[in-house]
């Protein structure tokens, strides 16, 4: 990861929290059911994307080989009606220790991370929590009814790094269910954004036809299903935040081939 890259995911993440922390600044409460995140609510979320922010400091900052407990956000039945007040500066001031943390370090600065073979622990964490960040405010903003939207580099670099983790060799480990899609020939899924800038990566093709799965930018190649829509939409359906067939979205091919990846697929 080169050193431009590595600061944009730093100035993500604060970047993204602050977006959140404009929606608590306008909140009465955060009881909100999240549907994307069954038995969270609003204030829930926000404190398991804060804790991570903690978390993932502590990693960074210590160096250590092990992970440290991560209980605090991973058990939120503590935190069922949270204050917005207390929650904006708490989530900002994560943010912000986060991102110093990481430039501190530096983009090749080692510690454990869960998937070595992508990267140095900080270029790892960096990008996983830009990323993270982005993706839970889509969670918190859909469920209060806000419009949501991602600029194009911030949404493409999403997607490819949901590909890349969803490719490694643990995530049929963690979902065996996925091995009943791959093997066959022709399993093939293209996510082609529309109304994109000029020079922006923006058509993915899913392999499934090998013994594990695989991607590629392949805007010339035939998919057995094409999706199509707008940039940030298209991200949301591939987290499952966002139905693929909602307004805007087109599906051409074997849409039943979608529909079992998508079944069987989920992240974050």
């Amino acid at each position: 990861m080169n050193a431009s890259t590595y600061d944009r995911h730093c100035s993500e993440i604060v970047a993204q929290t602050d977006l959140l922390r404009s929606l608590v600044r306008g909140a009465a409460q955060l009881r909100t059911p999240v549907p994307s995140c069954p038995g969270w609510n609003v204030g829930q979320l926000l404190r398991h994307l804060g804790g991570a922010h903690r978390w993932v400091e502590e990693v960074v900052r210590t160096g250590t080989e092990r992970p440290p407990p991560d209980g605090h956000f991973r058990d939120l039945s503590p935190y069922a009606d949270e204050d917005p007040a207390v929650l904006d500066g708490w989530l900002g001031e994560g943010a912000a220790l986060l991102a110093e943390t990481l430039r501190t370090a530096g983009p090749s600065a080692e510690a454990w991370v869960p998937l070595p073979q992508l990267g140095p622990a900080a270029a790892f964490f960096a990008r996983r929590m830009a990323n993270e960040t982005a993706v839970h405010r889509a969670d918190a903003f859909l469920a209060e009814g806000a419009p949501f939207t991602l600029g194009e580099e911030t949404a493409a670099d999403c997607f490819g790094e949901w590909l890349e983790l969803v490719a490694q060799p643990q995530t049929l480990d963690h979902r065996p269910e996925l091995r009943e899609l791959l093997g066959h020939p022709g399993r093939t899924l293209r996510f082609r954004a529309s109304g994109t800038a000029p020079g922006t990566a923006a058509d993915w093709l899913v392999d499934l036809t090998g013994a594990a799965i695989s991607w590629r930018h392949a805007p010339r190649e035939e998919a057995a299903v094409t999706v199509s829509g707008p940039l940030t939409d298209l991200l949301l359906v591939l987290y499952r935040r966002l139905p693929a067939r909602s307004p805007g979205m087109v599906i051409g091919g074997d849409a039943e081939l979608l529909d079992s990846w998508l079944e069987r697929v989920s992240f974050g």
